[in-house]
């Protein structure tokens, strides 16, 4: 069984001007990080040049479907029938994004497939971690 889901999504860019480009992106699950889900953009699709990458909890795009979630570099919230809207708040700008609901659900599912929420934490080997510290003291 794979421990990873890389799932690419359809996101539109919300920018002033009245149309909305669309630009590629991956959702990203990794067991070994139980609780996180990462977004990423491609170097082609940012301003700087680089491929851009958020860290996020699962719990809140979860949330985010349901109703507004967020205060901090990370807000979700759903957005009519089929849209979720996912705010990326940094020094330099937001970006803001629409993607399918419908996409970010089968992404979770998938995810919850492979680790079920509320047993994330039996996917941490504290043991390891706490070795792994102790033997830089």
């Amino acid at each position: 069984m794979s421990i990873v889901i890389d799932q690419p999504v359809e996101a539109r860019l919300v920018a002033a001007a009245p149309r909305m480009s669309s630009i590629p992106a991956t959702l990203h699950y990794d067991r070994r990080d139980p609780f996180a889900v990462r977004m990423t953009f491609p170097a082609p699709a940012t301003l700087e040049g680089v491929e851009v990458c958020w860290t996020f909890a699962r719990d809140l795009l979860t949330a985010g479907l349901h109703e507004a979630e967020g205060h901090g570099d990370v807000r979700v919230r759903p957005y009519g029938y089929d849209r979720t809207v996912l705010e990326f708040h940094a020094p330099e700008g937001t970006a803001i994004v629409h993607v399918h609901s419908s996409e970010i659900r089968r992404f979770l599912q998938a995810t919850s497939e492979l680790v079920p929420a509320g047993r994330e934490h039996l996917q941490l080997d504290l043991d390891n971690g706490l070795a792994e510290l102790m033997r830089d003291a």
